[in-house]
């Protein structure tokens, strides 16, 4: 009995880790969509209104704001989706002894 609960609760852990992966692409889905939108709304914006040209435009600090922002947010979910172990995993960790150790045999 206790087996099938550590199945089951393997099962449940690894779905909700996939549903926060699947949450996290779709949210940089929506971050690079609707980022373009802003950025394209405001460069035409700025050309038109302010008589900028495209180059000026492009480098005004409101076209890259949101971008900046939000992708601080993102950042974050990032790290709460992958964990910040994800460069230095455990995993990551054993696999480098292993190649030293196995350098050292050579």
């Amino acid at each position: 009995m206790k087996e099938d609960y550590t199945e089951e609760h393997k099962y449940i852990l690894a779905k909700k880790k996939v549903e926060k992966i699947k949450g996290f692409y779709w949210h940089l889905v929506a971050y690079i969509g609707v980022n373009i939108f802003i950025s394209t709304v405001i460069v035409l914006g700025l050309m038109s209104d302010d008589k900028l040209s495209f180059s000026k435009a492009i480098s005004n600090f409101g076209v890259y704001a949101t971008w900046l922002f939000w992708g601080i947010g993102l950042f974050f979910h990032w790290l709460g989706t992958f964990g910040t172990n994800i460069f230095f995993s455990k995993d990551w960790e054993q696999r480098k002894i292993q190649q030293y150790i196995d350098e050292t045999k050579k």
